[in-house]
């Protein structure tokens, strides 16, 4: 009889070693790997014969937080196994910065996809985004030549840089870049020669930035799909509101999505007041409008893989906005926290404990100090996203870090007031 997940997973204080995991059947090995640490996980997902199953089982966004939490070797070794729905999903999320395409980062994760196998780059090639591949490629090739067109004397004596046809003629813009673009466009040539020359026929004509914009709206709304709203939508999470007139509502209504979501392995264990509320109206649509919120802050914030502490500081700062903005309105009590969280849209609660962090922002913008220890707390509070400077600490530790409560407001409140005066 299969050991099952029950007696080895839902206790804390049990662990599964490698060898009973591997008797666990499918879905318990799955269970049980959502109980563990990323690098813990990835180690046993990818020792596993099951690993590319285990992989593709999961969601889109399940994978891409656990992306988010490995080196960027693992990283990369589940892209060359994850399915093309995962895959598409991780370059909507990396390859733009706003409503710009980084075309650096489409060449890095081209040459990551390219590493894989055969197989996978066949399986993959047709759900890429034509329009995406026909902008990225208009900027970094020149073309002529195709079917039935003949070459002019000018463009045969051009010192072409290559041709994986005998009829399109191809110059590289950007060398650094040529190997891997070089590289793609043979794949593409040789296993699907349709979409070759398709692509090639759209670059050798104009490319403008309707056809970006086109691209970030087709994008945007595979990621709405997901629970990723649109850059300009994301924006709005910091839209300034003010405290002493705030109302917390009392009619949310939320939807059950299409998807289950997965959120990223974060502290939920009572410490705080937001946690200890949470643990009251603990549900699944709860998590969803949860996870929807740190979803935004990340598109909002442009967190991308290559920067996990940054994508934790996102993290951190919607717990602790939704903390500051709790205590803020219930004094300390868990009931009115409850009824505030039920019947408010966690957006609004984000929005309310930003105002007030950044009303010391707009304090500190007013003071200035040359001493290091106070010019470096100003500095932290004049940023963007204003930060706590972790000199005030018990520790000392010269540093930042996000807001968490409103202990940290009214430290921070304290500082300014004796600054000024």
């Amino acid at each position: 009889m299969e050991q099952s997940i029950s007696t080895v997973a839902t206790d804390n204080r049990l662990q599964c070693n490698e060898e009973e995991y591997y008797k666990l059947p499918f879905e318990d090995k799955r269970a049980y790997l959502a109980s563990l640490p990323p690098t813990d996980k990835i180690e046993l997902i990818l020792n596993d014969p099951e690993a590319k199953k285990l992989i593709r089982a999961m969601l889109p966004q399940e994978l891409y937080w656990l992306f988010k939490e490995i080196d960027v070797a693992d990283a990369m070794e589940l892209l060359g196994v994850a399915n093309p729905r995962q895959c598409v999903f991780i370059l909507d999320m990396e390859l733009w910065r706003g409503w710009a395409l980084e075309e650096d980062k489409a060449v890095e994760y081209l040459g990551y996809i390219l590493k894989g196998s055969d197989e996978h780059f066949i399986e993959l090639l047709p759900h890429l985004d034509f329009n995406l591949l026909s902008l990225f490629l208009g900027r970094e090739l020149i073309v002529t030549g195709g079917v039935g067109d003949l070459n002019t004397d000018e463009e045969r004596q051009t010192d072409w840089d290559h041709t994986f046809d005998d009829l399109f003629l191809i110059k590289f813009k950007n060398q650094k870049h040529a190997q891997i673009i070089g590289s793609f466009l043979e794949l593409v040539c040789r296993y699907d020669n349709r979409l070759y020359v398709a692509l090639m026929e759209s670059v050798s004509g104009e490319i403008d930035t309707e056809s970006e914009e086109e691209c970030y709206h087709l994008k945007s709304g595979r990621l709405a799909d997901l629970g990723f709203p649109p850059y300009d939508e994301a924006l709005e999470i910091y839209s300034r509101i003010n405290p002493e007139t705030f109302i917390p509502g009392c009619d949310k209504v939320l939807i059950q999505s299409a998807e289950s979501t997965s959120l990223p392995r974060t502290v939920v264990a009572g410490n705080t007041f937001l946690e200890q509320v949470i643990l009251l109206v603990d549900s699944d649509l709860f998590r969803m409008e949860l996870n929807y919120l740190i979803n935004t802050a990340l598109v909002a914030d442009q967190a991308h893989l290559a920067d996990t502490d940054y994508m934790r500081a996102v993290v951190e700062r919607v717990y602790g906005y939704l903390n500051i903005a709790l205590e803020y309105l219930c004094n300390g009590d868990q009931g009115k926290g409850a009824e505030i969280l039920t019947g408010e849209h966690l957006k609004r609660l984000f929005q309310l404990g930003f105002s007030i962090v950044l009303g010391l922002k707009l304090r500190a913008d007013r003071l200035s100090d040359e001493t290091y220890a106070t010019g470096k707390a100003l500095s932290g509070l004049k940023s963007a996203r204003p930060l706590y400077y972790r000199g005030f600490d018990s520790d000392g530790i010269d540093g930042y870090r996000e807001f968490r409560d409103l202990e940290d407001i009214q430290r921070m409140s304290d500082f300014l007031t004796e600054l000024k005066g």
